[in-house]
């Protein structure tokens, strides 16, 4: 399980960084009440959809099968769709933060294409680990756990024997420009990806006892990761405003040194490092199980003979995560959100789909409530998702919208499915019934 777990981590967390300028725009009190009602109103139901969806549909592929399996072929291309597009942006966002806390140890970075190139080096590192297998990438996720969690453990402990001692602190000027609208879309982001574990279900020893398990005890771990270290800032009475992306480094020099300081750095650029990491497992097992499925050319289910990865997969991904390199952090967020947002919603429709068409399909972990509860978690996360769409019209894409270009990707959902249809007319495989251990 805790491998599992590991993984989850970074699938949805990877730690504390990134959670910078949630501060900023909400300030100390309304960031830690952002980030403890967010796991409650976002994450918790989709655990307990995870939880049970996995466990009646240990499949590869995750969410994908379940989408198919509950309203058919259009639906599931549109799942795996809108999750393989809000990829490209999602996973683009990682090796930029990897980037930004090099850069607070090493300015050098900043210059020229430098920076795109420590980014594009991560992008392959990772990949090859990855069709070094599931196994190294479930291990090296539990050891850069505790690498990244032992300096924000340090800070949690320094904080209280500070107590006000920064209220004066100097600080370069930042340049974030995040509100508390942007803070709470930012601390969705933070608690987004639980369903990326499922795609590698087929993978997982015992998953009907081992998912439901595995997610809600990594609920409460990434809250506590988030929390603990916040609240703890507070007492030392720094200033909100100095809060950035990629601060935590110079938080961490102010309350302990520069040898705290370095340490943030490097524990930076592991949670990079282990969520790109672990969510290039993810992705690339869903056009594995495309392939299977006859929804995508039997070249992506092509497997290494020795680690059994789908090598193919995993290096056409990656080079569309390469090319999304430059956009900015924020922009990224309210993309990604907002195409996640929509893929999500699929799977709390699968949820209810499944309860009402295979009333009698076997659940080792059920969703409380009947079919009333199954409709009920998923209000709260459809409604935070409002705001992202809201956030959305504000910001700009190659001169549009982020709503405006989202539609348009989303659309483009629709249309890849007309033109996978006609070149494949006489369908795809058919689904396969799961057995239940």
């Amino acid at each position: 399980m805790w491998p599992l777990v590991a993984a989850t981590f970074f699938m949805v967390s990877g730690g504390t960084y990134g959670t910078e300028d949630i501060v900023h725009g909400a300030g100390y009190g309304r960031a830690i009440l952002i980030l403890l009602l967010t796991p409650i109103l976002w994450s918790l139901p989709t655990a307990f959809m995870i939880g049970e969806l996995s466990s009646a549909l240990p499949a590869e592929g995750g969410y994908y099968a379940w989408v198919r399996r509950a309203m058919g072929n259009f639906w599931g291309f549109q799942e795996a769709w809108l999750s393989l597009v809000a990829s490209i942006f999602d996973m683009a966002i990682y090796p930029t933060l990897f980037v930004v806390y090099m850069t607070r140890m090493f300015p050098w970075f900043q210059e020229g294409h430098r920076g795109v190139m420590v980014g594009l080096a991560v992008v392959v590192t990772c990949a090859i680990l990855n069709i070094a297998g599931v196994k190294v990438v479930s291990t090296t996720s539990l050891w850069l756990f505790f690498a990244l969690s032992a300096p924000f453990l340090v800070i949690a402990g320094l904080a209280p024997f500070k107590m006000g001692a920064l209220a004066n602190a100097v600080t370069k000027p930042t340049t974030s420009s995040v509100d508390i609208v942007g803070g709470l879309l930012i601390a969705m982001w933070n608690y987004m990806g639980w369903d990326n574990a499922s795609t590698i279900a087929e993978e997982v020893e015992r998953p009907q006892r081992t998912y439901p398990r595995a997610m809600l005890a990594a609920v409460v771990i990434v809250s506590l990761t988030y929390v603990v270290p916040v609240a703890a800032m507070r007492l030392s009475g720094l200033a909100p405003s100095a809060w950035e992306t990629g601060s935590w480094a110079e938080i961490a020099g102010l309350l302990g040194g520069p040898l705290l300081r370095v340490a943030l750095v490097a524990g930076g650029m592991i949670s990079a490092f282990g969520m790109f990491n672990a969510l290039v497992m993810s992705y690339s097992r869903l056009p594995l199980a495309m392939a299977q499925d006859g929804m995508l050319p039997r070249v992506f289910s092509k497997l290494h003979p020795k680690t059994r990865a789908p090598w193919v997969a995993i290096s056409v991904l990656a080079i569309g995560w390469a090319c999304c390199l430059g956009l900015g952090f924020e922009r990224l967020v309210t993309i990604d959100i907002l195409l996640y947002g929509a893929s999500l919603g699929l799977e709390f429709a699968a949820l209810v789909y499944l309860r009402v068409r295979e009333p009698e399909l076997p659940r080792p972990f059920r969703v409380p409530g009947g079919l009333f509860g199954a409709i009920a978690i998923g209000i709260a996360p459809m409604l935070l998702l409002g705001f992202s769409i809201f956030r959305s019209e504000h910001e700009t894409v190659f001169g549009m919208s982020s709503f405006a270009f989202g539609m348009i990707l989303i659309g483009a959902g629709v249309v890849a499915y007309l033109l996978n249809h006609a070149i494949k007319p006489e369908g795809w495989t058919a689904e396969k019934p799961q057995a239940v251990a």
